[in-house]
């Protein structure tokens, strides 16, 4: 295919939507795009997306109220082109007893997604969701968006693909849909095609042949040990002392000149290791731990052992407040008895050190586990540059990280910031209702001191 290098004067124009931490939108910048807007409703997130992203625009609102006009002018894009939209809208609804999923108000989001996409008219869209979405009746959801996009002027690629993240050069066990299409007077990209075979999975003919993925050691080897940093106790950062980085951390973290990466390089000091806030296990739980081979799973917390020559398994989000806040089972390090850090984590999901993520262990790992590996989202992102037809570059400006007080705003402090309503994300139900029996005692309380005192 031979690519036109004066098509454009910029670099293509992505959006992205349900941006979260901004997994996908790191992973289209490494491609060669710029995100200028990216749209996400928990202020927390927009808070650490605003913080690596300081150079875009992030939307702090809800795709529900929000317009493709709206999103063109509180972002740079205006009434340029937009090149790709992208994004994995949560679905929860998949029955197709009786109505169309699209009009089950638990996949709204899925309907608001197509909507702007509909109204901004990008020349590709990317739709990534649950390997689920794939499984039985739940295929029909999907006939029904691809039937949406088409009657509406796009064309979508009808033989879908699920990716492995392990396959795209991320130490992870991490399957994930993507709907690729495009507008009519374009041809569809291609998906990309694996280039490392997972460490420790079963690999297909056409894997036979590709390297090992990366493996965990790899991705861990040369992070200083948390334990020898006490204030790690009370802080996620401290100045430290790294060891050898692998080949894979030199590629994530831009150590070496990469031919392929096209993103942004950032100003930051590489002797600091952020996002690495102690946890306290019990003894009874470090002695588990310590008892469990790498590759197993320990019977009592039900937590996976990290093997330092497999991969990880998927690294999980845990619910959101408004579900009840669970936290998901975090691996345990393969070496030391305790669960892994939030960046050793980051490390696993393929983000570079410079990337922050909130200063709390809840907060981060849902950042993390909820976002694409920033490797696959690439690759991705790599199929669509390559449609446009457009040879992507390098920038030479250095850009700076955005404020630090970004990363331990807590929800009232974020939705301040973003000028929002702090119960954006209804807050942890179990609160609410411990709060309505505190209400009712109070109240019972005070009839109590009514009646004691009438009887006075």
């Amino acid at each position: 295919m031979s690519i036109n290098t004066h098509k454009i004067q910029h670099r293509p124009i992505a959006v992205d939507l349900f941006a979260g931490a901004g997994g996908m939108t790191l992973g289209f910048e490494q491609a060669g795009f710029d995100v200028l807007a990216s749209v996400e409703i928990d202020p927390v997130h927009c808070a650490i997306h605003q913080f690596n992203f300081p150079f875009w625009s992030i939307l702090c609102k809800s795709v529900n109220n929000l317009t493709g006009n709206e999103i063109r002018k509180l972002s740079t894009i205006s009434d340029q082109e937009i090149d790709v939209v992208f994004g994995g809208p949560p679905c929860q609804g998949f029955s197709m007893i009786g109505k169309r999923s699209l009009d089950d108000e638990r996949n709204a989001l899925v309907y608001h997604y197509i909507r702007l996409v509909l109204e901004l008219q990008p020349k590709f869209f990317v739709l990534e969701n649950v390997k689920g979405m794939t499984l039985g009746q739940h295929q029909k959801f999907i006939t029904e968006i691809i039937y949406k996009f088409e009657e509406n002027g796009y064309q979508v690629c009808h033989e879908y693909q699920v990716l492995n993240a392990a396959a795209y050069g991320v130490p992870q066990n991490r399957e994930r849909l993507f709907l690729l299409g495009c507008l009519y007077d374009r041809k569809l990209p291609n998906y990309p095609e694996p280039i490392t075979k997972p460490a420790n999975l079963k690999k297909t003919k056409l894997e036979e042949n590709l390297p090992l993925s990366p493996t965990v050691w790899d991705a861990l080897q040369d992070l200083p040990t948390i334990e020898n940093y006490p204030e790690l106790s009370e802080k996620d950062w401290i100045i430290a002392d790294f060891g050898q980085p692998s080949d894979y951390v030199k590629k994530i973290c831009g150590f070496e000149t990469s031919y392929d990466d096209f993103s942004y390089d950032r100003n930051y000091n590489s002797s600091i290791l952020t996002s690495s806030l102690r946890t306290k296990h019990s003894p009874e739980s470090i002695q588990r731990f310590a008892n469990t081979l790498g590759g197993k799973t320990e019977p009592i917390s039900r937590f996976y052992k990290l093997h330092p020559n497999g991969i990880c398994n998927t690294l999980r989000a845990g619910t959101a407040s408004n579900r009840g806040a669970f936290t998901s089972p975090r691996p345990i390090h393969p070496f030391i008895p305790r669960c892994i850090t939030v960046r050793e984590a980051a490390r696993l999901h393929s983000y570079p050190d410079w990337f922050r993520f909130h200063g709390t262990k809840w907060h981060g790992f849902r950042q993390i586990g909820n976002s694409v590996p920033p490797l696959l989202a690439k690759a991705i992102a790599s199929e669509i540059m390559k449609a446009l037809e457009i040879k992507p570059y390098k920038p030479k400006v250095i850009q700076n990280l955005g404020n630090s007080k970004l990363i331990n705003f807590v929800m009232t402090e974020s939705a301040k910031h973003f000028g929002v309503n702090r119960h954006v994300i209804e807050p942890r139900k179990i609160k609410k209702i411990i709060n309505k029996i505190k209400i009712i005692c109070i109240l019972l309380l005070l009839n109590l001191e009514f009646f004691s005192f009438n009887n006075f």
